[in-house]
């Protein structure tokens, strides 16, 4: 047995607790404010950029996140990656929870993050190759196995070791420098992959490499997604399910051909209705939704989305729907009109009329 295969067993993070059918990764009531400064003499307010969300990540699936900017997506993400601190909220890898039973240092070995600025992401003084051994020669592997993983799994990306691993991030073009970020994600051996807009700053020919690419590391390496996109389309090739967030909150829940061929909440309507489409027949003549996002520094009461939303009434404005099962797939929606005796007006009468 190699040097590097040694040291990679060594690195292994966390083996599968509970099997397949305890999740991975687990969320509940995560929240994040941010305080904000207010004019002389004014109270301080706060934005609330992630209000209460809670989901789940079965193993082996690929779970999409979409969303306006600034609803909540990227600031998710970092709060799962500890790259902040949440102001409530439990996380739980693998039946363990993050703190008391799991340290942040053994959570980094399982779970890993590849942002959207590939550039940015990198070190400009380090080589790619020792920009993916960094993250293993941190966790006690030695100098020489490092750079024989980050060797391979330069390989394991699609760049050759002996063209690319001398080279600077500024020496090579964004598609491939976002290659060395997956390579320098996967040197740990993570089970969970955070990809944050990964893929959103490539052009169409790349990122179609890139998606291949990490279908088929996930497929090698029986890796977890979460994936963070503004693409819908981009979302719906690689997820098995998708959540879709508004102003800090989940508004709906599902597996992907669900939620796109059945949306209940009208926020879900309104962005499918807005995606392009290539079809001259078909162009999108009025705007599906108007107006821009309300403060989140003083969201509106009740249901978030009622100030835009074609369907509300009264009611939507009292009190805030929680997300309700609509069938037994897991398709869940945060809506008065997908309650069954909700009191709105084109709310179901009966539970078995919702699917």
């Amino acid at each position: 047995m190699s040097e590097a295969t040694t040291a990679i067993g060594r690195l292994e993070p966390i083996q599968d607790r509970g099997g397949a059918a305890q999740p991975l990764l687990q969320v509940s009531g995560l929240t994040k404010h941010f305080a904000v400064r207010g004019e002389l003499f004014s109270a301080r307010r706060t934005v609330r950029a992630v209000d209460n969300v809670s989901f789940a990540i079965l193993k082996g699936e690929t779970v999409g996140i979409v969303g306006e900017s600034g609803c909540g997506k990227s600031t998710t993400a970092r709060l799962l990656m500890h790259l902040m601190p949440r102001d409530a909220g439990e996380i739980v890898y693998d039946g363990m929870q993050v703190g008391p039973a799991l340290s942040l240092r053994e959570l980094r070995r399982g779970m890993q993050m590849v942002f959207q600025d590939s550039y940015a992401s990198l070190n400009p003084r380090l080589t790619v190759e020792e920009s993916v051994a960094f993250g293993p020669k941190v966790h006690g592997m030695g100098d020489s196995a490092a750079r024989e993983l980050a060797r391979e799994l330069l390989g394991k990306v699609g760049l050759r070791p002996e063209t690319f691993a001398s080279r600077y991030p500024h020496e090579i073009s964004g598609g491939q420098r976002q290659r060395v970020n997956i390579a320098r994600a996967l040197a740990l051996s993570p089970r969970l992959v955070i990809l944050d807009e990964a893929v959103s700053a490539l052009d169409k020919s790349v990122e179609a490499q890139v998606l291949n690419l990490l279908a088929d590391l996930k497929r090698e390496f029986g890796l977890t997604y979460l994936f963070i996109s503004h693409d819908l389309n981009v979302v719906r090739y690689v997820s098995d399910r998708v959540l879709v967030m508004y102003l800090g909150e989940v508004v709906e829940v599902g597996p992907v051909d669900k939620v796109w061929d059945f949306p209940a909440h009208p926020y879900t309507r309104a962005l499918l209705a807005a995606m392009p489409s290539s079809d001259p027949d078909r162009r999108t003549e009025t705007p599906p939704i108007s107006g821009d996002p309300p403060n989140p520094i003083d969201p509106p009461p009740g249901c978030r989305f009622h100030t835009r939303c074609p369907c509300a009434e009264p009611l939507c404005a009292k009190a805030t729907p929680k997300l309700t099962p609509l069938d037994t797939m897991g398709h869940e929606a945060a809506c008065y009109m997908a309650v069954a005796g909700s009191g709105h007006s084109r709310a179901p009468t009966r539970e078995k009329d919702i699917a």
